[in-house]
């Protein structure tokens, strides 16, 4: 892990630990950017973010957005109208029900339209200091590539992960492995010639690399 923290020094933090260190660590706003990351890239994602919580950074001020103008604000993430209804529904159901402010609950944030286990245990994980991996595919093509793990689906990898992995590395490990997918164990040519950990890799299903 020390290995792979320098070698992702020089790239871009993953969006969500980007946006906590600029100070949008909060439950609600890291849950709210991850839905705005699905299916987009964090180069999108983090800039749409950011504009959305210049308007609104709570449940009390998200709902006095109308979903037209959220949808507004988060129009360049991919999905970008139904991400707005679920945004403003999330909003709504914790004004109603939980005095407008999102509790560290991986229950409650899963039952919101939209949430699934990677949102949720990333913003457990950023938001509320709890051990939870979150899964993407950046970290279940490299865990899987490494030979660690042996699954098909990031779910079915954050269950092996979770029985395998040091907990004290569960939240680091989506932060170190996000970057270190994107610009090292890319999905396509993987850079082996420069990996500082080629050596534990069994370099599962790679057929060519740079």
């Amino acid at each position: 892990m020390s290995q792979i923290r320098e070698a992702v020094r020089p790239f871009p933090k993953a969006a969500m630990f980007e946006l906590a260190a600029q100070g949008y660590r909060s439950p609600f706003e890291q849950l709210i950017a991850c839905i705005i990351s699905i299916r987009t890239y964090d180069e999108t994602s983090l800039p749409v973010a950011q504009r959305l919580f210049d308007r609104a950074r709570t449940p009390a001020e998200m709902i006095h957005l109308t979903p037209p103008e959220i949808d507004d604000l988060i129009q360049d993430c991919t999905y970008h109208e139904p991400k707005s209804r679920q945004i403003w529904a999330i909003a709504y159901q914790l004004i109603a029900h939980h005095n407008g402010v999102l509790p560290c609950d991986t229950e409650l944030m899963r039952s919101f339209s939209g949430v699934g286990p990677k949102c949720a245990n990333l913003t457990m994980g950023i938001a509320c200091g709890q051990p939870c991996i979150s899964a993407d595919i950046h970290v279940h093509r490299v865990t899987n590539r490494w030979g660690y793990v042996q699954t098909r689906t990031p779910e079915k990898t954050l269950t092996a992960l979770e029985a395998k992995l040091p907990q004290a590395y569960w939240i680091e490990i989506n932060e170190l492995l996000v970057p270190f997918g994107k610009h090292i164990c890319t999905g396509n040519l993987p850079k082996c010639s420069t990996c500082p950990v080629l050596k534990m890799c069994q370099q599962v299903d790679v057929k060519n690399h740079r």
